[in-house]
């Protein structure tokens, strides 16, 4: 199988800064860059609101042809698939270490940070995907801070290797930091108890044992990883608020996606996934696990 960074380019912004993310990606790696640009129905309609069909191939060429000048070491190649782009990028991630995509395409709203075809190709694929955000989102800090932690979800009862395995490699291959987030909710709980034992000091000592869990389930790759400055954070917030909160300055929040079980399940992606994805400061990370 051969191994490379793809990136689905659509000729917009957005999808220029994923093309130019990827390529850094790629020469960092050592892994050729794959630019795919899908001609399905959704461009097809596209070409036919903007009176044409040239533009928007033209575009393409452009960003193609940049990132070739920009890095003419690296292993560049442009092709146009056919199809439908959510489900043609999904199927082109079983050959890729990394999938990049912009926010939105040409097609999108732009009150809509991340359009359907993201949403709906990060729910599917078989590998990690980042979706990259430009200026024209008008949007702080979009494309991230290179110098910035990486921020990374965790649930502590059940964390995922492979989540965790993305972010602290991404930070250790970048030299920064990684911070931690887990949300818990229930500091304004009550507790019932015989006794004698202020509810204060309940809440208390669950926030240690829950900040005690969180930095056990971290253990394993501090050691692997012991360059990464590493921070575990538990946060009172719902899970969705404290990751955007965190992506502030971040350079790549990263996010895990269960793989379906059940063939009638279907991919698709979690609330909180969701609201990173459309509200986060930095380039967004989804990682497929078990």
């Amino acid at each position: 199988m051969t191994h490379n960074v793809t990136v689905g380019i659509d000729g917009s912004a957005p999808s220029a800064a994923a093309a130019e993310w990827a390529a850094r990606e790629a020469g960092r790696l050592g892994l050729p860059l794959r630019m795919i640009h899908v001609a399905g129905t959704e461009a097809d309609a596209l070409e036919r609101d903007l009176g044409g069909g040239a533009a928007l191939p033209g575009r393409v060429a452009d960003i193609c042809d940049r990132v070739a000048a920009e890095l003419p070491e690296l292993d560049v190649t442009c092709e146009v698939q056919p199809g439908h782009p959510a489900f043609t990028l999904a199927a082109a991630s079983g050959r890729a270490e990394l999938l990049v995509l912009g926010s939105r395409g040409l097609g999108g709203f732009t009150g809509l940070l991340i359009g359907s075809v993201g949403l709906r190709t990060a729910g599917r694929s078989l590998c990690p995907v980042v979706l990259v955000r430009s200026e024209a989102d008008g949007h702080d800090a979009l494309d991230g801070d290179a110098a910035g932690d990486v921020v990374v979800g965790v649930e502590s009862d059940r964390p995922a290797d492979a989540v965790l395995e993305f972010a602290f490699r991404y930070a250790a291959d970048h030299g920064v930091g990684l911070r931690a987030v887990e949300s818990r909710t229930t500091s304004h709980d009550t507790y019932t108890t015989r006794a004698p034992v202020e509810q204060a000091e309940i809440r208390e000592a669950m926030a240690a044992a829950e900040q005690l869990r969180l930095e056990d389930a971290l253990a394993v790759r501090r050691e692997k990883y012991p360059q990464v400055r590493t921070a575990a954070e538990v946060c009172p917030w719902s899970a969705g608020r404290a990751l955007v909160e965190a992506s502030r300055g971040a350079s790549l929040v990263v996010l895990g996606r269960r793989t379906a079980k059940h063939p009638l399940t279907g991919p698709h992606l979690g609330p909180v996934a969701q609201s990173v994805l459309h509200h986060a400061h930095a380039p967004v990370a989804v990682v497929p696990h078990d």
